[in-house]
């Protein structure tokens, strides 16, 4: 086996914590919840088959910090009253060997919920909500004092739940177009105060609500982000901001980053690469008006990047220069050489979604192959719209088999 591949499936510290290997399941939104917002026992059968497969840690993903940081009302908050699944769902990946992170995200402005407690989306800045709009949701509220210390409240909450129910680690969402990310992009963020202005300003509130985090879970505690390294959008986060805010999160304590790109909301194709998303996003959007505004705005917005293996790499790599920290890279890992690529350039983790969605048992089917392993995902991205599918994101191809060199 390769050194690099070696690297890869060797253990690891994070923190206060060691890995089995350096493989960690990317958050793929499971859309595996009952009619109380709660995770299923098939969202832990989920996340059991990658445990199983020898993944060193699985992220439960999207877990908003409030009700009202859920896009849609149908989609989970961390709360009380859910620890004893998340507490089942620790225990069942624990029992292979395998870490739990849980990926807290809130989605700001890009909200289309209309069972909102606060009377409108809150965002960095007062603005028309282009995503709510077609449900009656014209308005985004800039965040005053005291709706960032309610919001920061809530990320704390959640984190300590977490803990308390057994999670090995956090993952906070400063990308993709959520609101961490709408606070980073000069898009979304048109304040005029010291939240507003220089990426410095732009990261004030993204860096008070990790401090926040840190205070209450500890110094040992792993807490990860995710950020988006630059957007591809006319005005919006460049590759400066992007290492910018690798560097600031670096200050301020991060022990990993996850270096994706793009936005869910304006960009989204940018983060995954392949095949479009729009056609099976469609298939599952109720709203005809939203069907026809998707399809308006899908050429602009579905833009066409053809897939590549390590599309994300060169930023990933001058983020590498620029910040001592754990990097964990994501972006086009199916074949081995690529895996054992990131690894000889330096990088501490991978993240990977698609090629685990294909096959679960990767870890050991790499263990077995080694640089003859074939994974077999053809970035078809018809997994990425199941997220709407109440059976849950899953592959659509034939089940894995051994197909090697």
């Amino acid at each position: 086996m390769s050194t690099g591949l070696e690297k890869l499936l060797s253990p690891a510290k994070l923190n206060g914590i060691t890995l089995k290997n350096r493989i960690i399941k990317a958050a793929t939104f499971e859309s595996m919840l009952d009619d109380n917002s709660n995770i299923t026992d098939r969202c832990i059968e989920f996340h059991k088959e990658f445990a199983e497969g020898g993944v060193g840690m699985t992220t439960l993903a999207y877990c908003a910090p409030e009700a009202d940081g859920r896009m849609l009302a149908s989609y989970m908050y961390i709360r009380d009253e859910i620890k004893p699944q998340l507490k089942k769902l620790a225990d069942t990946v624990h029992s292979y060997g395998t870490k739990l992170s849980g990926q807290i995200a809130h989605c700001g402005e890009f909200s289309r919920n209309k069972a909102l407690q606060r009377k409108r989306p809150v965002g960095p800045s007062t603005g028309f909500n282009m995503v709510g709009s077609l449900y009656g949701l014209l308005v985004t509220q800039g965040m005053d004092r005291a709706l960032m210390d309610e919001v920061i409240a809530g990320y704390v909450k959640t984190a300590l739940i977490m803990k308390e129910c057994g999670f090995d680690a956090v993952e906070l969402h400063y990308g993709h177009g959520y609101l961490l990310s709408q606070f980073i992009s000069p898009i979304t963020n048109k304040r005029k105060d010291n939240y507003g202005g220089t990426i410095e300003n732009r990261m004030r509130f993204p860096l008070e609500v990790l401090d926040a985090v840190r205070k209450a879970v500890g110094p040992d505690f792993p807490i990860l982000a995710k950020i988006t390294m630059y957007d591809d959008l006319k005005g919006g986060i460049s590759m400066e901001d992007g290492i910018q805010v690798a560097k600031l999160l670096d200050q301020h304590g991060i022990d990993g980053i996850i270096m994706s790109a793009g936005t869910s909301s304006q960009n989204p194709m940018l983060l995954f690469h392949g095949d479009s998303i729009l056609p099976g996003l469609l298939s599952f959007e109720k709203s005809a008006f939203m069907r026809m505004g998707m399809k308006l705005v899908g050429k602009s917005m579905f833009r066409d990047y053809p897939y590549k293996e390590l599309f994300l790499l060169e930023g990933a790599k001058k983020i590498r220069e620029a910040v001592q920290c754990n990097l964990i890279y994501i972006g086009g890992t199916i074949e081995p050489q690529s895996l054992e690529k990131v690894m000889d350039l330096g990088f501490d983790f991978v993240q990977s979604g698609r090629p685990l969605l294909r096959d679960p048992k990767l870890v050991q089917h790499l263990q077995e192959y080694g640089l003859n392993y074939k994974n077999g995902c053809t970035h078809c991205n018809q997994c990425a719209p199941l997220m709407n599918d109440p059976n849950g994101i899953r592959c659509v191809l034939p089940k894995w088999e051994a197909n090697v060199n």
